[in-house]
């Protein structure tokens, strides 16, 4: 897995990227506004550097490059709001270049001399359209029927008044010069492929523009105060900034898949391309209205920068019309057999593939649920603790499956981060719970960095065999996700051993596990975060109570109750009042994870059901499951990139936080709308997809919950991704 760029690409992105924060400032932003919105130094500048020529075939005089040397260019230009109309005149240029127009024409263009755009509808039937640098366009690229025309255009006025005084017009071209490029399949194949490369690199500007924006209101956010703090501490500040940077990311990532699934000629690169388009221009719109709000009344006035970036986020897609309309591209891509010619994407450098030792082990485990998972199993299977089955889990634990991560000596395969990450897909594929087997993971990996050595020769051994199964005991009532508010009291005795009393709400496999791993107060007197303790707390102790908490996800959970259970000090897990650093490193732990498998099974089940009701062919159908499953594409790209952060030893600017409160969030929204779309019959638990979706809806909810909610994973992102003061006490 890669999600670098290449060496070249890195040195082009910071030459652009310095070209533009020096020439494409807000002054020369502001200035282009009175010259039809378009910086004819700028446009030269980016010539003289190669920057038209990336695209175009270098036996026409460019530079041959694929498209992932000009997203980097168009990110770069979406940050600085580059004035011209740079994504089309990339395509427009490559199309000009491979069907052979006048190669004096082209050699101006390519210089910066002249401009030469592109028209995104049929002249045929779309004689007079909007053209992006219509107002300053020499020339322009247009399909007309069968063929494919270089349109030249008179120098009379064509500019006049728009929402982001761009260079766009509304051209007629009726009456317009035309020479016609080529009128077979490879010439339309050519153009085809250039509107598909359009909406990728306009995708990607879009996400630069965005991000800028959501920069520029957390920093704003850190500088203004009012009732005594800056504003970016207030969660109605930080929180909906939190999930447009998360939203920004997943879309630049979406149109990254979208370019190295076309590459290896993947399923679905085609929708991909149209979701791309889609997510960029709703998330850019929304990020710059949350941006500008929150500057308050300064973001209405035009000496402030962030109306600019308001205004270009949406002038950019609009050229295309209803963005809404791409998503409905997508789903008659996906479920009405639409073809088109994608484009070629030239060298890619980055990379999804998890690798054949991943593959290798996957297809291992795969097999080995196929001969011990019987009908009867499969029936009793759940995706919570109430799937668990002890001989099951043992046969895991005897084939090293249960915790392949561990070392050798701790029954573990000593498997690679993207190896663990295989083989969690088998167990959602299977439908096998990994619930008892995470919670036990994360409890034996706590035991192993920071238990003493009596505990670790006394439950290790039974972990690593599959006979002992952990909870976790964090949660009180009262408390939800102040977990460090926690109440639950332990006393040392005289003898060294410890009392434990009080209760944990939300103790998830208590009845069937052995051990809960339990946070207590240790010393009332120290500040709220100090006095705490770790313990990992025998369930067959005396005096422990637990009682089921039934939820409407067909889910068990558990109260428990703690009255005068006392236990050897072996069982302390860390020092003493150390508790808030053992902790912090359990939850780090738990942090990383998101519902995408999950999202994508509710996704296929409704795509079954309706299938089933003949609604499957409905526009309607379409564009609502091609949003489901852009969300869990983008929750997946979310994963991959925390994923291969970690495995890098890179900085993590919150990136799991991310793809669990992304993830959990659009599965719970999604969950609903296609409960919805096929109702009623969604409504029944008969076996089948029905009963699937049924469920999906229910075991939503509790997945922006568990796990930290989603209120937490936003401040972290805040936090660490924006740089926002703390929110939380």
């Amino acid at each position: 897995m890669n999600f670098e760029l290449s060496d070249d690409q890195k040195m082009m992105r910071d030459t652009f990227a310095r070209f533009l924060t020096e020439q494409s400032t807000m002054e020369r932003v502001r200035s282009a506004q009175d010259t039809n919105g378009f910086d004819a130094a700028l446009w030269k500048g980016l010539a003289d550097m190669g920057a038209l020529s990336l695209r175009v075939p270098e036996d026409a005089g460019g530079m041959g490059l694929g498209i992932f040397d000009a997203a980097v260019l168009m990110e770069e230009a979406g940050r600085t709001l580059a004035s011209g109309p740079l994504a089309e005149a990339l395509v427009a240029l490559r199309v000009a270049g491979l069907l052979g127009a006048d190669n004096t024409l082209l050699e101006s263009a390519l210089q910066g001399d002249q401009v030469i755009t592109l028209a995104l509808n049929d002249v045929a039937s779309h004689a007079k359209q909007w053209v992006a640098g219509g107002a300053v366009a020499c020339a322009v690229v247009a399909k007309k029927g069968n063929d494919i025309c270089l349109f030249t255009l008179s120098d009379t006025k064509r500019g006049e008044e728009t929402l982001a005084s761009t260079a766009l017009a509304e051209i007629d071209f009726s009456n317009a010069q035309c020479t016609i490029l080529g009128s077979d399949e490879t010439a339309q194949t050519v153009f085809a492929q250039a509107i598909e490369e359009w909406k990728l690199l306009l995708a990607i500007a879009l996400s630069g523009l965005a991000r800028q924006a959501v920069q520029m209101a957390a920093d704003y956010a850190c500088e203004r105060n009012a009732f005594g703090q800056p504003i970016g501490a207030y969660q109605a500040i930080s929180h909906p900034l939190a999930d447009l940077i998360t939203e920004v990311d997943g879309g630049k990532f979406l149109a990254w898949k979208a370019i190295h699934d076309i590459k290896h000629n993947l399923n679905d690169a085609a929708a991909q391309v149209s979701m791309a388009f889609y997510w960029n221009a709703d998330t850019a719109a929304r990020a710059v209205t949350q941006s500008l709000h929150t500057f308050g009344g300064y973001g209405l006035a035009t000496e402030y920068d962030i109306h600019l970036y308001n205004l270009r986020a949406k002038a950019w897609p609009l050229v295309a019309g209803d963005p809404g309309n791409y998503l409905e591209e997508a789903g008659r891509r996906l479920y009405a057999n639409e073809q088109v010619a994608l484009p070629d994407v030239g060298e890619v450098a980055i990379d999804f593939d998890l690798g054949d030792e991943a593959r290798a082990m996957a297809k291992e485990l795969d097999d080995l649920f196929n001969r011990i998972l019987t009908p009867e199993l499969r029936a009793k299977a759940h995706y919570s603790f109430d799937g668990h089955d002890p001989g099951v889990h043992k046969i895991l634990a005897e084939n090293r499956f249960l915790f392949p991560a561990w070392p050798k000596e701790y029954g573990g395969r000593e498997a690679e981060p993207y190896v663990v990450s295989a083989l969690s897909k088998v167990w959602e594929k299977q439908g096998w719970t990994g619930h008892p087997t995470s919670t036990t993971m994360l409890v034996g990996t706590m035991i192993r960095k920071c238990g003493n050595d009596e505990m670790k020769s006394d439950i290790l051994p039974k972990i690593v065999a599959g006979e002992a199964v952990c909870s976790l005991g964090y949660s009180e009532p009262g408390c939800g996700s102040d977990v460090f508010a926690a109440k639950t009291k332990a006393t040392q005795l005289e003898d060294g051993s410890w009392r434990i009393d009080g209760a944990k709400m939300w103790t998830s496999g208590a009845n069937i596990a052995d051990y809960v791993l339990m946070l207590t107060r240790t010393d009332p007197d120290l500040p709220k975060h100090k006095g705490l303790t770790m313990f990992v707390v025998p369930l067959d102790t005396p005096g422990i109570e637990i009682h089921p908490v039934h939820t409407f996800q067909d889910e068990r959970t558990n109260a428990t109750f703690y009255d005068n259970v006392v236990i050897p000090d072996k069982y302390r897990l860390g020092e003493v009042n150390g508790g808030v650093k053992v902790m912090a490193a359990a939850l780090e732990l738990e942090h990383g994870g998101g519902f995408m498998k999950s999202q994508f099974a509710m996704t296929e089940a409704a795509e079954e059901l309706c299938q089933e009701l003949d609604l499957l062919q409905t526009s309607n159908a379409q564009k609502r499951l091609a949003r489901s499953k852009m969300h869990a594409y983008i929750g997946e790209v979310l994963g991959n990139r925390a994923l291969w952060t970690g495995v890098m030893g890179l900085e993590s600017k919150a990136y799991g936080p991310m793809t669990k409160m992304f993830s959990s969030e659009k599965f719970q929204s999604d969950s609903r709308d296609l409960l919805d779309l096929t109702a009623p019959h969604s409504l029944s638990k008969r076996e089948g997809p029905a009963g699937e979706l049924n469920l999906a809806y229910r075991h939503a909810h509790g997945t922006t919950i568990y796990g930290g909610t989603s209120e937490v994973h936003r401040s972290m992102i805040a936090e660490r991704a924006l740089g926002l003061p703390r929110t939380r006490g």
